[in-house]
């Protein structure tokens, strides 16, 4: 079976699986359009959304057979369509802590202006030019309490943050177990919030949820994180925001567009700290990634597909 990696950034597939005994191409550089690249693969395996695989796309590959994405959800496969083309999609196992650690490297670097004062270390600029943002006493908001609301929420406790969590069905049972108050609706939490971090699954009530009035409804001091989805923030609302300093500043993680262009307005602002969508980057998490989707090709090969996406 032929097999091609795809966007392997770090260049580092090879050495955390043992690929032996496969016929395996690693493509390092992100492809816009990666089907010529693809023509002669009967196994593609990706990299979370890195690179989605449409309708259109499944339709010009008409020898894949087997499609493997790390993790066991990947919003941008078309499941249908792969079905409809006899493609078996399976995915991996993926832990939770390294987007909850990632989540709390933004919230501090944010709170401390790590990257300005770093810069100015290296650059010979001033020695210390900022105040900090305490975050004991303040007050730390959670868009979603799912199992990386509750992580983010229970480090923020340990900070002395007072937390406080809101999503549609959210009950306030769940919050007092962990200590953590229910706000009555999002604009009420994102109005007492001093951090507000989204932890939400992307989908059809998420998507746009953070919008203008939303976001105006957050204090000019106030920080937003985004470690789940873009679209779950309305990309032309907050530039708004960040550029009328409505906002005190963002923590990014994941953009509409990845990688994100170099023209982009969110690269120029001053009050933007982004990570180019390390949430799951991490090395424990690559190993799991690739020894399970050589797990996952050699099952299939046998004629037992596992951990099949449906």
């Amino acid at each position: 079976m032929r097999c091609v990696v795809l966007d392997d950034y770090q260049g580092v597939a090879l050495a955390n699986a043992d690929w032996s005994g496969l016929d395996v191409t690693v493509l390092r550089e992100h492809l816009d359009d990666p089907a010529d690249a693809l023509a002669d693969a009967e196994c593609v395996v990706i990299m979370r959304e890195r690179t989605p695989f449409t309708a259109e796309l499944f339709a010009r590959l008409p020898k894949l057979r087997l499609l493997i994405t790390s993790g066991m959800r990947n919003a941008s496969i078309d499941l249908d369509a792969a079905k409809a083309h006899g493609v078996t999609v399976c995915g991996t196992g993926s832990a939770k802590t390294p987007p909850t650690e990632l989540t709390w490297a933004l919230i501090l670097g944010l709170a401390r202006h790590i990257a300005v004062e770093n810069a100015a270390f290296h650059d010979g600029g001033p020695w210390q030019s900022t105040v900090g943002v305490d975050l004991a006493g303040a007050t730390l908001g959670l868009v979603g309490f799912g199992h990386l609301g509750k992580a983010v929420g229970r480090i923020g406790k340990a900070f002395g943050m007072d937390v406080v969590a809101w999503s549609q069905n959210l009950k306030a049972e769940r919050t007092e177990a962990e200590g953590v108050r229910l706000a009555s609706s999002l604009h009420d939490l994102l109005g007492q919030s001093d951090f507000a971090s989204v932890h939400l699954v992307l989908g059809d009530r998420s998507r746009g949820l953070v919008d203008a009035a939303a976001l105006a409804t957050m204090k000019p001091t106030s920080f937003l994180i985004n470690t789940s989805r873009a679209a779950i923030v309305d990309n032309a609302a907050l530039l708004e925001a960040l550029r009328e300093r409505r906002i005190a500043g963002v923590g990014l993680d994941v953009f509409e567009i990845e990688p994100l262009p170099l023209n982009d307005e969110l690269r120029t602002l001053p009050n933007v700290l982004a990570t180019p969508h390390l949430g799951y980057v991490t090395a424990t998490n690559y190993r799991t990634y690739f020894t399970e989707a050589v797990e996952d090709i050699h099952a299939f090969l046998r004629g037992t597909p596992v951990r099949e996406l449906s």
